[in-house]
C-alpha cells in the first residue's frame, strides 16, 4: 500500500499520509510538529496556494495525518511506468508530467518546495479534481519524506544534499529526464552521493545516443551542477527554460516524442561504441583508484612516509659508499704507509679499506680508542684528543708522552713479490706509542698484499712480532 494515499475521512475524500507510528511514537518522536508544515498547489496560470494538514487520524493502530483532497498521480509512479507500459506512451505520460513539474518549480520560485518526485502529484484529469488539469501538488517536505522511508521509496535518489533552490530542481529534472531516455538510473551504485559530487555517470551522449543533441547537452549540464570542478556555464534558470523549450511547443502541448531523436549514422555509432567502452574501462579505473586512496589514505600516508624515509637511508647508504675511501691509484708500498699514518691519526674507515681480510687488531684498537676518546669527552671536557706520535717526535718527543698514539721510526723493506704478480710481501719495522703508556713496543710485521677485484692494493695478511 503506498504511504501517500486517498481515502476517506468523515465520508469525504482526502489525502492521507501514513506515518508508521503508533500514538506513543507518534507523541514522543513530535510528529505533530509536521502539521503545520506548508504543502503547494500550483495551477497551470502559475497561481499558487498553501496545502495545510487538517487533522491526525488513528487507522488500525497507525497515526495518519490527513489534509484536503488533491486527486492526481504520483510522478515517481509514472516515471516508473515505462517498464509496464508501451515505451512511448509511458515516456510521453512521463515526460508531459516532468514538463508540469518543471514550470510549477519555476512558478514556485524560491519557495521551498519537496524535491522527491515521490511527493509531488500530477493532476492529468480534473473530472474528480477541485484543481485544474495539469495542477502540480508538492507535499509537505518531512512528512511526506517520512512516509516514502516507510514505504522503501529511496527518497534521495533524485536529489543532491549540495543543491537548493533552482539548481536542487534542475538536477532532479536531469535525472528524472535521463531515466525515462537512457532507461536507467544515472548513479546506480551505493555510493550515489559522492558519484553526483564527482560526476560520475555514463555521460548523456554516450548513453542515448540519437537523443537531440541540444536536449542531451542539457541534461548532461543539470547533472553536473552538484560537480564544483565541472559546474556548467549555463544557470539552472536557463536549463529548466531550454528544457521546457524543447519538451513543449508553442501551442504549450507536448512535442511530438520522435521529434527528440536523431538518426545516427553506422559509422557514427561505431564510432560513439568505443568512445563509451573507452570512458567506462577509464571512469572504473579511476574511480577505484581515487576511492581506494581516500579509504586508505591513513594507510597510504604511512607508507609513503615509510618509503620515503627508507629511500633516504638507501640513498646515503650508497653516496655514504661512493665516498668512501678506497686504495685505488696508490702504489703497494704507499698502500703500507698510509695504513700505519691512517692508525696514528685514528681513520679507522681509510684502514678498514686497506685491509682485505688480514687481521683487524689494529682497526679495532683505533676504533675503541676513538669511541673511548669521544665517550669521555662528552662527560669530562678536560680530556685531550691524542697526539700523534709522529707529530710529537717532530715536536721534539719528550717523556713521558701519556697522550701519544701512533707510530714512528717506520721502515718498509721489500721482500717478496712483484707488481706483475699481484702479490707483494713487506718488512714493516717500527715503534708504536700507546695512549696511556709511556713508553712504545717495537714492532715487526710482514705485510702481504694482493690486487683486489678492482685493481687496488690491499693488506691480505699482517704476521706480527712484538718486544
Amino acid at each position: 500500500m503506498q504511504s501517500i494515499h486517498i481515502s476517506d475521512s468523515n465520508n469525504s475524500p482526502a489525502i492521507f499520509f501514513n506515518t508508521g507510528l503508533d500514538s506513543r511514537s507518534f507523541a514522543r518522536t513530535k510528529m505533530s510538529q509536521n502539521l503545520i508544515e506548508p504543502g503547494y498547489i500550483v495551477k497551470p496560470d502559475g497561481s499558487h496556494e498553501v496545502w495545510k494538514a487538517a487533522g491526525v487520524e488513528e487507522t488500525d493502530g497507525i497515526m495518519q495525518v490527513w489534509g484536503p483532497l488533491f486527486n492526481g498521480k504520483r510522478l515517481d509512479l509514472l516515471i516508473n511506468e515505462i517498464s509496464s507500459l508501451t515505451q512511448e506512451d509511458a515516456s510521453i505520460n512521463a515526460l508531459q508530467a516532468i514538463a508540469l513539474w518543471i514550470k510549477a518549480k519555476m512558478f514556485l520560485g524560491d519557495t521551498r518546495s519537496v524535491f522527491n518526485p515521490g511527493a509531488a502529484f500530477i493532476c492529468a484529469d480534473n473530472s474528480k479534481s477541485a484543481y485544474p488539469k495539469d495542477s502540480v501538488f508538492f507535499s509537505p517536505e518531512n512528512l511526506s519524506n517520512r512516509c516514502l522511508f516507510i514505504e522503501g521509496t529511496e527518497v534521495d535518489r533524485f536529489n543532491s544534499p549540495d543543491l537548493l533552490g533552482l539548481e536542487a530542481a534542475a538536477f532532479c529534472a536531469g535525472v528524472m529526464l535521463y531515466i525515462i531516455f537512457a532507461k536507467t538510473h544515472p548513479y546506480p551504485e551505493r555510493t550515489i552521493f559522492q558519484d553526483m559530487r564527482e560526476g560520475i555517470f555514463m555521460p548523456m551522449h554516450l548513453a542515448v545516443p540519437d537523443l537531440d543533441e541540444k536536449l542531451s547537452g542539457l541534461i548532461q549540464s543539470a547533472l553536473m551542477l552538484p560537480v564544483a570542478s565541472k559546474k556548467p556555464m549555463m544557470s539552472a534558470i536557463d536549463i529548466l527554460t531550454e528544457i521546457l523549450k524543447i519538451l513543449v511547443n508553442d501551442e504549450n502541448k507536448l512535442t511530438a516524442f520522435s521529434s527528440l531523436f536523431q538518426t545516427v549514422s553506422a559509422e557514427k555509432s561505431k564510432q560513439i561504441e568505443t568512445e563509451k567502452n573507452r570512458y567506462l574501462l577509464k571512469q572504473n579505473g579511476y574511480v577505484r583508484t581515487k576511492r581506494f586512496i581516500i579509504r586508505n589514505k591513513t594507510i597510504l600516508t604511512g607508507a609513503v612516509i615509510t618509503l620515503i624515509f627508507l629511500l633516504i637511508i638507501v640513498f646515503s647508504t650508497i653516496d655514504n659508499r661512493n665516498h668512501r675511501p678506497t686504495t685505488a691509484g696508490m702504489y703497494s708500498d704507499s698502500v703500507v704507509f698510509a695504513y700505519f699514518n691512517a692508525f696514528s691519526n685514528l681513520d679507522h674507515m681509510f684502514m678498514e679499506a686497506c685491509l682485505w681480510g688480514a687481521d683487524r687488531s689494529d682497526l679495532n684498537a683505533a676504533i675503541s680508542l676513538f669511541a673511548l676518546v669521544r665517550t669521555r669527552q662528552a662527560y669530562e671536557f678536560s680530556i685531550p684528543n691524542p697526539v700523534p706520535a709522529a707529530v710529537w717526535r717532530d715536536n721534539g718527543g719528550e717523556l713521558p708522552s701519556p697522550n701519544v698514539f701512533g707510530v714512528t721510526d717506520l721502515t718498509v723493506t721489500h721482500i717478496g713479490g712483484s707488481d706483475e704478480n699481484g702479490l707483494i710481501i713487506y718488512r714493516a719495522e717500527y715503534m708504536v706509542w700507546s695512549f696511556i703508556e709511556d713508553y712504545p713496543l717495537i714492532r715487526s710485521d710482514i705485510i702481504t698484499l694482493r690486487l683486489d677485484r678492482r685493481n687496488n692494493w690491499r693488506i691480505t695478511e699482517i704476521l706480527r712480532t712484538e718486544r
